[in-house]
């Protein structure tokens, strides 16, 4: 059974102190090896898992209590980026190979996904985002080259980032589901700033490449009331639609973005002003 998370009014969260926060948003362990460890969360009926094979394949599962679907993909689609070692990922029985960063978008309606890395003694790690899905889609795998390449920020604002974008209205093609990853340039530490919000859709934000010993301060809630999330390497977040997602860390990093909601435009949000952020 995946773990549940509950929607939040963004009145009763201004109330939550520090474990409230964490226990409703924070993931703290996505990826387990030889595991695959899932969270449904209540918005946009999203579910975050991470797949880390070792020596023998993994399925993807299929959550029937949650779903009641008789395989995951019955009436979802999935997003997968692999964000460790190469590996593949069978669909049916069609194999695809995916080294770090790449990307695969399974349809709705495949019914049996498994993973395997490599190299069981340095696995992959496969993030992965389901949402529901109305129609199917086809299978389609990205490299790196293949994403929408958005360099946004400067040094001088410590926010130089690359955005890569691979799922997506211009994109691979899905119902809801947008994905891509977004890295920082060395000295720089601030993401998605300025924030904004986007009404339209929920987000998770999911940190890697970024040292064990090094931290990232994420910032939610309204951008007039904001709070922080300490968060570490491998973890996720989950953004509901109302809250600011943003982040500072001690160092440079990356992170895998997800979205799921009523439109697919990567564009379409709501700016805060930075003056006015409390």
């Amino acid at each position: 059974m995946s773990e549940l998370r509950f929607s939040t009014h963004p009145k009763d969260f201004k109330k939550y102190d520090t474990e409230q926060i964490r226990e409703n948003f924070l993931i703290p362990e996505v990826m387990k090896t030889g595991e695959v460890t899932s969270v449904y969360s209540m918005y946009d009926r999203f579910i975050t898992l991470g797949v880390v094979p070792t020596d023998k394949p993994l399925a993807l599962p299929v959550l029937e209590e949650q779903t009641k679907a008789e395989f995951h993909l019955q009436r979802r689609e999935l997003g997968i980026i692999n964000t460790g070692a190469p590996g593949k990922v069978i669909v049916d029985g069609a194999v695809y190979q995916l080294a770090n960063k790449e990307c695969l978008y399974v349809g709705m309606g495949a019914k049996e996904v498994l993973f395997e890395s490599d190299d069981a003694s340095s696995p992959a790690e496969f993030y992965l985002n389901t949402c529901p899905a109305h129609k199917e889609y086809p299978t389609v795998k990205a490299e790196l080259k293949d994403a929408n390449r958005v360099d946004l920020g400067a040094k001088e604002t410590c926010n130089e980032r690359t955005i890569f974008q691979f799922i997506h209205e211009n994109g691979i093609q899905s119902c809801q589901l947008v994905m891509g990853f977004t890295t920082l340039a060395p000295g720089s530490i601030w993401n998605t700033f300025p924030p904004h919000t986007h009404y339209r859709r929920m987000e998770v934000y999911y940190y890697f490449d970024l040292a064990d010993d090094q931290i990232v301060m994420h910032f939610m809630g309204d951008p007039k009331e904001t709070r922080h999330i300490a968060m570490h390497n491998k973890q996720a977040v989950i953004s509901p639609e109302w809250s600011i997602h943003s982040g500072a860390g001690t160092s440079n990093y990356s992170f895998v973005w997800g979205m799921a909601g009523e439109n697919k435009a990567f564009t379409d949000m709501d700016g805060a002003d930075v003056k006015e952020i409390k």
